[in-house]
């Protein structure tokens, strides 16, 4: 709980594509006292600043160096050509990577599917130095580009489309972070990206919610006595009581009814019985 406190806010990288909105506005409902910052960067940045310490944590592509950070994997993104929309890729629902064997397939240096020298088609002349680069000349119609499907929607274009390529490589986005700093707040966003609930969540949020089910129990057994079974007995014995003495008894067992009425001023001498000693020395 000290290392929480004391850390003002909480640093978090994220490469293009990725889109971290839904988890923050999580972190900001459970914590709004820890300012979460995003930082962008390339895709090929991510790695070396949680590596520097740049960062608490990112989201960034796979693979990462495994000896000096973890990483949570969270999904797998459809790679997808992107080329003009009167290209004759158009024709079909999806693309097989031996039909972009005649076709020219950009390479950018920010690549983010690892093809290496194993990409389909003809090269380019030279390699875009980004992706948002190799978009410009497909939409030249120059040649066509190879992109995770969050890529081709980053950098839409209206004269632009693209089909899913099942047999290609595809890239996976992970939540890392440096193994010898896994802190509470790490463990939170983990938490958070992991879906757990305040209830499960095994940072701050944990305490506030373990409180409730012991106030509801309270209000509960407050309510109880008041509801009947406890204080509903005696207030049987009364009216039983009640109903003894104005029936069958008019004394000794119950002051209740008929006793306490008038016929006898006092608990037991006000009965029938004494009134009839009296009458014996009479005759």
């Amino acid at each position: 709980m000290t290392e929480m406190q004391a850390s003002p806010s909480f640093r978090l990288v994220y490469v293009p594509g990725v889109t971290p909105g839904k988890w923050v506005r999580v972190w900001e409902e459970r914590l709004p006292d820890v300012r979460l910052d995003l930082v962008a960067v390339p895709v090929e940045e991510g790695e070396p600043t949680l590596l520097g310490g740049g960062a608490d944590a990112g989201l960034v592509r796979l693979p990462v160096d495994r000896d000096s950070l973890s990483a949570i994997p969270l999904y797998t993104e459809t790679t997808v050509v992107v080329f003009p929309k009167d290209h004759w890729l158009a024709a079909a629902e999806e693309v097989p990577v031996a039909d972009l064997a005649d076709e020219v397939v950009f390479h950018p240096q920010d690549d983010a599917l690892g093809w290496g020298d194993a990409l389909p088609g003809r090269p380019a002349i030279e390699r875009p130095a980004t992706t948002a680069d190799a978009v410009e000349l497909v939409a030249a119609n120059v040649g066509v580009l190879l992109v995770p499907q969050s890529l081709a929607r980053l950098h839409h274009r209206r004269d632009l489309t693209y089909r899913p390529v099942p047999d290609a490589p595809q890239s996976q986005v992970a939540l890392s972070w440096l193994q010898d700093r896994t802190t509470e707040l790490v463990e939170e966003f983990i938490g958070i990206v992991r879906g757990r609930t305040v209830n499960s969540s095994r940072g701050r949020g944990q305490s506030a919610p373990a409180e409730q089910p012991k106030q509801q129990q309270a209000r509960g057994g407050g309510g109880k006595p008041a509801a009947g079974k406890t204080a509903g007995k005696p207030a049987g014995a009364k009216a039983a009581g009640g109903r003894s003495g104005g029936g069958k008894t008019g004394g000794a067992r119950s002051g209740g009814g008929k006793a306490g009425g008038g016929k006898s001023g006092t608990g037991r001498s006000g009965g029938a019985k004494p009134g009839a000693r009296r009458g014996r020395p009479g005759r």
